[in-house]
């Protein structure tokens, strides 16, 4: 979580009646020095406090640079690189995320400054420049993107013995200090490429050092900076005539030299001009700024050479004032001058290619490997990690990587566009594939001709043998191969897809997903052969093939050779249009069972499609395409229509449909099957679905309508089960087909949506496009991929709690255009901007346990976590003497964190029990969630029960044995109540599935419409809500399968409801059946699509007194309510099926409890307050609790937070995620000096004695029906206190004189009431 404060002025709204008795609560208390230390500015820190207006000598500067390494601890890291002469350290700021680690896929960039020691303009703007980086860190997103994706490393001094000689004022070096201790020029003591090494070692240890560091850290770009006047000078420094001055000496990226300098020298306002002025050498111009370093004069032995021809690293000098060594007076003008100079150039080591280098068969990377661009000459080597970075202009490149032993590979016209770096990685193959393991050393060209390798074998594969087919490849080739299953068929054949990329087992951010589906009707079996043989294909072709390897390093693959393996076995080989083996095993047409947009399917959903459904949607597919045979032909959507009549059914996307569809040559000729269907013919070998025949509860439809994937339909030949011996043919007909079809994933528009302050990817955000009527969504970490066909196009991106943002962007007919949106969350003040406050501090533990939150939260967290954590149990119905021997028995086994109490007991006298199971069970620790877990409201229901019996013993069992379930107990407070209406469970019948016996408690009162009269067990329930310490409440039902959010009663709106809504989706999104919106429930008559398989409780079937209504309005706490499947009391041996589609849910909650926001409301003093009101989005509230303690949960996005606390003045902010909220104590009241308005309320006692006296004779006079009235509104006392807590803006007293008015008829008795 993170973390918000408030610091809140107090405008003290009193009544003077009561402002004597209230003044109490005015008293100053003493504070937690703790909370407040981040924001309190410590001597050490104002004395650090940069001012421009001195120099830092080296004790001064080595004392800054520590404190700001402490200050500074998870971007910056201190070390010394070596030391000088005299044994100054040669100190180096490494400013990065994690700067103690060595994280691939950040290019390493450095400043080196006053290498000259009287050269101290440099010295001083690369301190300020570090504290610049270090301070906005996390304000600016300009310098967080900087930071967060460069290594970035700042050497102030490189000559601190020379520094200490130099003298201030001194502008042409006329006091020495420009050479090192042992009068040794610096630049002048590198390896030169004429003249070699012309100085020793010992003399300058200096340059051993950075020597050293160059070749350790391999550099990607650096800047030397100077002072003697104001230019940037560029290689080569010296040519091998070292004529004095005018000779150019190029270098092989003259024209990408030029370039950085420019960009320097165009954001630095003198130097743009070219015209210094320097006092010594009025007449001296250097056009644009910039110069080669030979043609102004002659250096040989100077640092930038040595970088560019031997470090790795592009290197340009910078000259940025004419004074050597000018007044301090001067420098927070030079700082100004420079300061988006150095930032800029900074930003250039993103541009160009960047990628890695591994080897093919085990994806090692390769250290040193070089690479090589056609036409300069001049090659890099890649890193520890096989990472490069190749600094090149805008433009079209081939590109070779080249290591001994290993074959060459060549990726040509490769395209550099403006901006970021584009991406390609290298996969290259040995060049001995014998098992000897000896090297050989290979030339670095390609042969003239390659020639990619074919499949060898063309046979029909049974299910055992494609299993090993799929096996033999996922074990030869586990670098780019990865084999899984997304379930299996009617009679437990797994769906086995492969997958193939460069890096296969995750989801790369911006690297799309494609798959490709086949045999989805068993007899149909051309697809899936030929799905094998782009297995091998691909395979047997990464890193020699260049298409085959540009395909797997940029795009995941993902194959699945047979959605039906068991309609295949019964399939017969000759096949030409038959049947047999077309459905599957329960037989049904798998591409007739998807929900459909028109048509309610009423066939139940079969595991192939349920196993498909949930694939699609955990991954974030792009392109399909649905493999089938009996024609030869694309189809692409729509397959219906709403009227269910053959005619042209047109999807928003209709023009890219057709686009992706005309990609196989073979289909042109439109006539595909003659013999077989004579007047058949689709024009360019393409056609709508619908306009050919019409398919109700197809696959492609459903994969458009319901996730980001396109996906067509393409028929590969006219006979359904062709023999063998014409498979080989088919592999001929279709192999560039279906690696161009793949190529189309990568057209249209793709990018990044992020978050403009921290530049964190915003999932789920909202790419739309105007004039089209279909949108898709950002995937977990803010990439997507919307496919278009060329044209120049509006796109717009939005997210909750985030400003819509609007370009425009022209999309070619070649390749893919990038266009990221940064996003600006919406701001409620005035100035739009957040309000500032003292920011919390997270201990470590703390910024593990929230790691720990996000890793379940993404990718694959909660499925390993499942996996990992698998319990035996025999799952079986318990009586409720074996409930309650159950939960004493987890009390007995496991007593340090679990805990048993009794609610109250049923009708029968039956105890209602609540396990808790936490850390310190029973003891109140108001700064942890509190969740509840309950079930059994209606008794024949009981799943819910036997699922969080389960539950509580998964936890208790796994506590101490799993890290991340131990955490999760630790820090929550988990109280699970199995059933509330044991009675009635004793009642209902097992295997009844629409039966209401046992619904009911004993009186016949259905629990759930009863939290207003209150039976017993109700009021047990209603009493354990009203503790209002919960965060979140997750009750379990049955008779549907859905997840249902407040409110059970009609009405018009609901607060929050984002939020409440968001909830219900994570519990169904985790369970593989739910989220697919399909219920198939035919008792309840419960048959259509329910999006996202979550609803609004009162949609479903709304009634009054549920207990989901009185939590949200009584206890301030959100439950939802889940129908664990359509059958009410199914057999037990369902319970294990069911305990496993609902285990990763109940997990997701106690994930999400730790979610949302959360903090603390103290005053001033760092007194806790507690029953101050939390107003969340201008609706919903929640209270304090004990040590000041709130929690909300809220759906991710930006909210709107205020605060309400009697007599403070309310403030509002926007909500991150943990808050800590500082009353300030006025010295005013109504406006007025406290010491007036105190005094005037002494005065005024005596008139109120008085008017006391009056008003009680009156009220005295009452009658008797009115002393009844308010004996009557004394009863309900808490209700109407609840109601006002409720209420957070407004008087009490107009509150309190409208619910108390009597009923009295006359004039004079109602001005009474009212004056009361």
């Amino acid at each position: 979580m993170g973390h918000i404060f408030f610091s809140f002025p107090v405008a003290v709204k009193l009544r003077l009646p009561v402002l004597a008795s209230l003044l109490v609560f005015l008293v100053v208390f003493p504070g937690d020095s703790r909370q407040h230390r981040t924001r309190s500015v410590s001597p050490s820190a104002a004395e650090t406090a940069e001012t421009y207006s001195k120099y830092y000598n080296y004790v001064a500067l080595t004392g800054l640079l520590e404190s700001l390494a402490q200050k500074y601890p998870h971007i910056a890291n201190l070390s010394s690189i070596g030391q000088s002469v005299e044994g100054r350290e040669l100190w180096v700021m490494r400013i990065t995320k994690d700067p103690n680690m060595d994280t691939p896929g950040k290019p390493k960039f450095k400043y080196v400054g006053n290498m000259h020691g009287d050269e101290t303009v440099s010295r001083q703007v690369l301190v300020y420049l570090i504290e610049y980086l270090l301070s906005k860190y996390g304000e600016e997103p300009r310098i967080s993107e900087l930071v967060n994706t460069t290594d970035i490393y700042i050497m102030p001094s490189m000559n601190p013995d020379g520094f200490e000689k130099a003298r201030e004022g001194d502008c042409s070096g006329d006091y020495g200090g420009r050479n090192n201790a042992r009068d040794k020029d610096l630049n002048r003591s590198f390896p030169d490429q004429y003249d070699g090494t012309s100085v020793k070692q010992a003399d300058v240890p200096e340059v051993t050092a950075v020597i050293t560091w160059i070749q350790e850290k391999k550099f990607v770009l650096s800047a030397n900076l100077h002072g003697g006047t104001v230019v940037a000078s560029y290689p080569f420094d010296d040519s091998a005539s070292h004529q004095r001055q005018g000779h150019y000496s190029q270098s092989a990226d003259d024209s990408l030299f030029r370039a950085l300098a420019l960009v320097y020298s165009r954001n630095h306002p003198v130097m743009k001009t070219g015209e210094p002025n320097c006092p010594d050498t009025p007449d001296e111009t250097f056009k644009d700024g910039i110069t080669n370093g030979a043609h102004w004069y002659d250096v040989p032995g100077g640092m930038q050479d040595y970088n560019y021809l031997y470090g790795n690293c592009l290197e340009v000098t910078m000259e940025l004032s004419c004074c050597k060594y000018p007044l301090a007076t001067e420098l927070h003008k030079e700082w100004d001058l420079n300061r988006e100079s150095l930032l800029a150039y900074m930003e250039q080591v993103h541009i160009g290619v960047r990628g890695y280098v591994k080897e093919a068969v085990k994806g090692t990377a390769l250290a040193n490997a070089s690479i090589v661009v056609e036409g300069i000459r001049h090659n890099l080597a890649t890193g520890n990690h096989g990472d490069y970075y190749r600094l090149l202009l805008p433009g079209t490149y081939n590109i070779t990587a080249v290591a001994p032993g290993y074959i060459p590979m060549t990726v040509n016209s490769v395209q550099v566009s403006e901006g970021k770096a584009a991406e390609l990685n290298f996969t290259l193959a040995p060049a001995v594939s014998e098992p000897s393991g000896s090297i050989t050393e290979t030339p670095p060209v390609f042969p003239p001709e390659h020639q990619p390798i074919q499949p060898q074998e063309f046979r029909h594969h049974s299910y055992a043998d494609m299993e090993l087919f799929l096996r033999k490849y996922n074990s030869e080739f586990p670098s780019i191969a990865h084999l899984y299953s997304v379930g299996r068929s009617v009679n437990q054949r797994e769906l086995y897809v492969m997958v193939i990329s460069d890096n296969p087992k995750v989801h790369e951010h911006g690297e799309p997903e494609f798959k490709y589906v086949a045999n989805m009707h068993g007899n149909e079996v051309v697809g899936r052969e030929l799905m094998l043989n782009l297995i091998e294909y691909l395979c047997r072709n990464y890193g020699t093939d260049p298409e085959v390897t540009q395909l797997v390093n940029s795009t995941r693959i993902h194959i699945m050779p047979s959605m039906n393996p068991d309609g295949y076995e019964v399939a017969t080989e000759g096949d030409v249009k038959g049947y047999k083996g077309r459905n599957n095993s329960n037989n049904f047409d798998l591409n007739r069972n998807f929900p459909d947009q028109f048509v309610t399917i009423t066939e139940p959903r079969q595991p192939e499609t349920i196993a498909v459904m949930n694939w699609l949607k955990s991954t974030p597919f792009v392109l399909s395409a649905n493999l089938h045979g009996g024609s030869l032909v694309v189809n692409y959507p729509y397959d219906d229509d709403r009227e269910g009549i053959t005619r042209y059914s047109q999807s928003p996307d209709d023009k890219v449909f057709q686009q992706l569809s005309r990609k196989n040559t073979l289909m042109y000729n439109g006539h595909p099957c003659e013999d077989l269907y004579r007047n058949e013919f689709f024009k360019d070998g393409i056609t709508n679905g619908a306009n050919w025949y019409n398919v109700p509860g197809g696959m492609q439809d459903w994969n458009y309508l319901n996730t980001n994937c396109f996906e067509v339909t393409i028929e590969l030949g006219c006979i359904k089960f062709p023999w063998a011996k014409d498979l080989p043919t088919y592999w001929e007909q279709n192999r560039e087909a279906l690696l161009q079809f793949i190529h189309q994933v990568h057209t249209g528009v793709k990018g990044t949506v992020s978050d403009i302050s921290d530049g964190t990817g915003i999932p789920n955000a909202t790419i739309s496009v105007q004039g089209i009527d279909h949108s898709i969504t950002t995937a977990h970490t803010g990439d997507y991929w919307r496919l278009l066909t060329p044209g120049t196009y509006s796109i717009t991106a939005s997210a909750h709690g985030y400003k819509p943002l609007r370009t425009y962007a022209t999309v070619s007919k070649d390749g893919v255009e990038v266009v990221d949106f940064r996003l600006t969350r919406l701001h409620t003040d005035s100035n739009g901007q957040s309000p500032k406050g003292p920011q919390p501090t997270q201990n470590p533990s703390e910024r593990e346990f929230q790691s720990l939150i996000k890793d379940l939260s993404l990718g694959q967290g909660l499925d390993q976590l499942v996996r990992s954590t698998a319990t035996e149990n025999r799952f079986r119905y318990r009586s409720y003497k074996e409930l309650s021997e159950f939960v004493r028995g987890l009390t007995l086994n496991f007593p340090k964190f679990t805990s048993l109490r009794s609610l109250g007991q049923t009708v029968e006298f039956r105890t209602i029990w609540a396990l808790e199971i936490s850390n310190k069970p029973g003891e109140a620790e108001p700064s942890e969630p509190k969740i509840r877990f309950v079930a059994g409201i209606h008794g024949n229901a009981p799943v819910g029960i036997e699922l969080l019996l389960e539950f509580a013993a998964f936890l208790c069992i796994n506590y101490g044995k799993n890290a991340a379930i131990t955490r999760l107990i630790n820090e929550t407070r988990i109280v699970i109540v199995p059933s509330i209406n044991p009675d009635g469970r004793e009642q209902a019948i097992e295997k009844q599935c629409t039966s209401t016996q046992g619904r009911t408690n004993t009186h016949g009162k259905d629990l759930d419409t009863d939290f207003f009269e209150a039976q017993p067990e109700t009021r047990a329930m209603m009493d354990l809500i009203q503790d209002k310490s919960y965060t979140l409440s997750v009750a379990l039902d049955g008779g549907s399968l859905v997840a249902t959010y407040p409110y059970d009663k009609p009405v018009q709106s609901v607060e929050n409801e984002g939020t409440l809504k968001y909830l219900a989706t994570v519990y169904a999104n985790n369970h593989p059946k739910m989220h697919l919106g399909d219920t198939g429930c035919s008792n309840n008559g419960q048959m259509g699509n329910i999006p996202d398989g979550v609803m609004r409780a009162a949609e479903r079937q709304s009634h009054m007194g549920s207990m989901k209504d009185f939590s949200m309005d009584f206890g301030h706490c959100p439950e939802i309510t889940v129908y664990t499947g359509c059958c009410l009391f199914p057999p037990a041996e369902q319970l294990a099926t069911l305990w496993a589609e609902n285990k990763k849910a109940l997990l997701s909650m106690l994930v999400e409890v730790h979610k949302g926001v959360r903090g603390v409301v103290r005053d001033k003093s760092g007194k806790p307050i507690v029953g101050a009101i939390i107003v969340l989005n201008g609706g919903v509230r929640v209270f304090t609790r004990e040590g000041g303690y709130f929690h909300a949960l809220l759906a991710p996005g930006n909210h709107n937070i205020e605060a309400v606390a009697d007599g403070y003045q309310q403030q509002r902010q926007e909500a991150a995620s943990n808050i800590i909220i500082e009353f300030d104590m006025d010295n005013s009241i109504f406006g007025l000096p406290r010491e007036f308005v105190v005094a005037s309320a002494a005065a005024s006692m005596t008139a109120l004695v008085v008017t006391a006296c009056i008003i009680w004779c009156v009220c005295a006079a009452k009658s008797n029906r009115q002393k009844d009235g308010f004996h009557r509104l004394r009863q309900h006392r808490d209700d109407y206190d609840d109601e006002i807590r409720l209420t957070s803006m407004g008087s009490k007293k107009s509150l309190l004189a409208h619910e108390f008015q009597d009923d009295s008829e006359s004039d004079e008795e109602t001005l009474y009431a009212n004056k009361i």
